[in-house]
């Protein structure tokens, strides 16, 4: 019941922002309606992008979260369950000099165990996808509000500067490799 109502809440927002949003697309394609020039005249125009970006991040956040915090309740109950193991073979210890040894030795192989077996579960392994998941969809989405953003400002992408990057890592290469060339051709005419 409680998640019908939160969900009617955030499709109302949802709903709302992009009423807004579509009435400032609308402003800003309109030359005279809107005062606004250059990048900012950009930025109006692509805000509806990002508005759409921003609320893609919200629910994929919430989602995001929900995983995050199955995930540390699985560790966290794995954590509880291994340390009862370890309470109550502590008693069984023969007091000595060895006794913290033999207790960190039992404490090593029972946490080893368990959470081993957490780790293979099915159900850690699903929900753990989940979370890498929704992480890298969270990127993608900052990914392509940075790109309007730098769209709007008239900057290159980081699409098209990796791919400068790329160019001149290549040409130094071939550059390396037409200095070593040329050392070798005047060493051979030297010792001529």
């Amino acid at each position: 019941m409680q998640s019908e109502s939160s969900k009617d809440i955030t499709d109302y927002y949802k709903h709302l922002s992009l009423f807004w949003t579509d009435i400032i697309h609308l402003m800003s394609s309109k030359p005279q309606a809107l005062t606004s020039v250059g990048p900012m005249r950009a930025f109006a125009t692509n805000s509806k992008k990002i508005s759409m970006e921003l609320i893609e991040i919200n629910e994929d956040l919430m989602e995001f979260n929900k995983h995050l915090t199955e995930y540390y309740k699985q560790l966290s109950d794995a954590w509880g369950v291994a340390q009862k193991k370890v309470n109550l073979k502590a008693p069984e210890i023969p007091q000595g000099i060895e006794q913290i040894d033999a207790l960190k030795e039992i404490w090593i192989d029972i946490f080893d165990n368990d959470f081993t077996e957490l780790f293979d579960s099915e159900k850690f392994g699903n929900n753990y996808g989940k979370l890498v998941s929704k992480e890298l969809e969270l990127t993608k989405h900052w990914n392509n509000i940075t790109n309007v953003i730098l769209q709007s400002a008239n900057l290159p992408s980081k699409e098209e500067i990796d791919e400068v990057y790329k160019e001149i890592h290549s040409l130094k290469k071939r550059v390396g490799k037409l200095e070593l060339e040329l050392k070798k051709k005047e060493m051979k005419k030297n010792s001529k």
